[in-house]
């Protein structure tokens, strides 16, 4: 039992979201926003400043080889936090997962930033990325439970607009903190930052969101199955990245062990019927993946493209970038505006022809007439989009969620999310490979190759641009009862106004959120 929480008998239901309190800066809101806000800074702030203090890391724990893994081992853990944290938060609470987080994300970074061996720094990754899973989705349980519907859509812009100044900053501040006093300081400094976070929003939470969904009931049992396939699905993105990193005929094991693991897991963790696009919650969850894994498969190639296509410095070549962090939290900001509700489909729709766009349009710059400074605008543009989808994912997947089912879905939106980016990576770098891919560093050291390889960058970009158009239709199966409005006015959310969008009772499940859980 955690000091943080009061005894079983002790707790009281959670508080019902207030509507009209001034929003959610107003007197109902400002500590608890103002504490998660805070939180998403810091993983902001760590996600953007740790990739580069990572290389300098490596070099000095003599760890070169085992460098994909401190990638790998955070995105591995953080798959099973992020299934225990739904199960966790939906059981009690989630107050009690976001702690345990907190703490664990802080604790990796402390036994990163003292390691003496590579694998040493790999575990803290590990423990890091375990902390990170639990944190993310036990702050949209608490979305979920304290704020109304129409305040969601702002809380939530406030956590992208949180992205904005780390991603400019978070390189430049790294870098200097690497060059002057070490490595080692990129990540010891940031837990120390945590207690602030912890202080203000922790008692905020057990004031508005902790205990058990409903009222005197028994909390639920933790689900075991879902527990084993969080146990798969880490196990098995582990196999298969480590067969990717070891090219040898012997990595097939692995490999195929991997996708034996991972495949059904996945089945079992998403909503039924997701690969299918099936309406409402199934097609918001593949939503999420298409966008952010098109999305940040393309991006990942963007800096490496500039550098070796057209010799720009690593610096010049991250800050192409950086126009992106206000375009995204801008296009956040539109998507929470109540006025921008009832078209809410219609903005994610054209959101994902912005994202299409932009990465179709980036690789002109391999064209060397075309100025370098196209690509910063087109990024802008498809961030924008960006921030339109993810966004309105995030607030649709909380309006088509009953209570007691809020952490088990928003653990669903965020696997969906980290796989997409995990598989299309993967296939994105398989296909820059066969194209010469891994000779472009080699090519660019030499004056005539710097341009030898465009179009190991265009079998990157042309298909996740393809990817991305997939995802615009996606966005119209987003109506879980499709129909004509009543008096053929426009509903929330673009929605017609029909009971099956909202479940007309609280814990009343709307038909389309069975998952594969009920199958059994």
């Amino acid at each position: 039992m955690s000091a943080l929480e009061p005894r079983a008998d002790e707790i009281a239901p959670p508080a019902a979201p207030q509507p009209g309190g001034g929003g959610i800066l107003g007197p109902a809101h400002r500590t608890l926003s103002i504490g998660m806000i805070s939180v998403i800074f810091l993983i902001a702030f760590e996600a953007t400043a740790v990739g580069t203090a990572m290389p300098v890391a490596a070099r000095e724990l003599n760890g070169i080889g085992l460098y994909a893994f401190a990638f790998s081992a955070y995105f591995t853990t953080s798959l099973f936090g992020m299934v225990l944290s739904g199960q966790w938060a939906d059981r009690t609470g989630p107050l009690r997962p976001l702690a345990l987080g907190i703490a664990s994300f802080a604790g990796g970074l402390v036994l990163s930033g003292t390691a003496t061996a590579m694998w040493l720094f790999v575990l803290g990754r590990a423990v890091q990325g375990f902390g990170g899973g639990l944190v993310i989705v036990a702050l949209y349980v608490v979305v979920s439970r304290a704020y109304d519907e129409r305040e969601r859509p702002a809380i939530m812009a406030a956590f992208a607009a949180s992205w904005v100044v780390p991603s400019i900053v978070g390189p430049l501040a790294s870098g200097t903190v690497t060059e002057h006093l070490g490595w080692r300081w990129v990540f010891l400094g940031i837990p120390a930052l945590v207690v602030v976070p912890l202080v203000v929003a922790l008692p905020a939470i057990r004031r508005t969101a902790s205990g058990p969904v409903e009222p005197g009931g028994t909390p639920v049992p933790f689900d075991r199955r879902r527990i084993r396939l969080a146990l798969g699905i880490s196990l098995g993105a582990g196999l298969l990245q480590y067969a990717a990193q070891d090219l040898r005929w012997l990595s097939v094991v692995p490999g195929v062990a991997g996708a034996a693991l991972l495949v059904p897991a996945v089945l079992g963790l998403l909503p039924r019927g997701t690969y299918l696009a099936r309406r409402g919650l199934p097609s918001v969850v593949l939503l999420r993946g298409v966008a952010a894994g098109s999305f940040i498969a393309a991006e990942s190639f963007v800096p490496l493209m500039l550098v070796t296509q057209r010799g720009l410095s690593p610096t010049l070549a991250g800050f192409s970038l950086a126009l992106g962090g206000l375009t995204w939290a801008g296009g956040s900001w539109i998507q929470s505006k109540g006025r921008m509700a009832p078209y809410r489909e219609r903005l994610m729709v054209a959101g994902m022809v912005m994202v299409a766009a932009a990465i179709a349009a980036a690789p002109a710059v391999l064209i060397e007439w075309v100025p370098v400074w196209t690509v910063a605008v087109a990024w802008g543009v498809g961030c924008l989009g960006m921030g339109l989808v993810i966004g309105s994912t995030s607030v649709l997947l909380l309006k088509l969620s009953p209570p007691a089912e809020a952490g088990t879905n928003s653990a669903a939106l965020q696997i969906s999310d980290a796989l997409a980016n995990v598989v299309l990576l993967a296939g994105g770098g398989a296909a820059f490979a066969a194209l010469g891919g891994g000779a472009v560093g080699a090519a660019h050291t030499a004056a005539e190759g710097a341009a030898s390889h465009p179009g190991a960058f265009v079998v990157v970009f042309l298909p996740m641009a393809c990817v991305a158009l997939v995802g615009a239709w996606v966005a119209t199966r987003l109506d879980p009862a499709p129909g004509p409005a009543v008096s053929g006015m426009p509903s929330p959310a673009g929605f017609p106004a029909s009971s099956a969008t909202v479940p007309a009772t609280p814990g009343a499940p709307p038909a389309s959120s069975q998952n594969a859980d009920e199958v059994s």
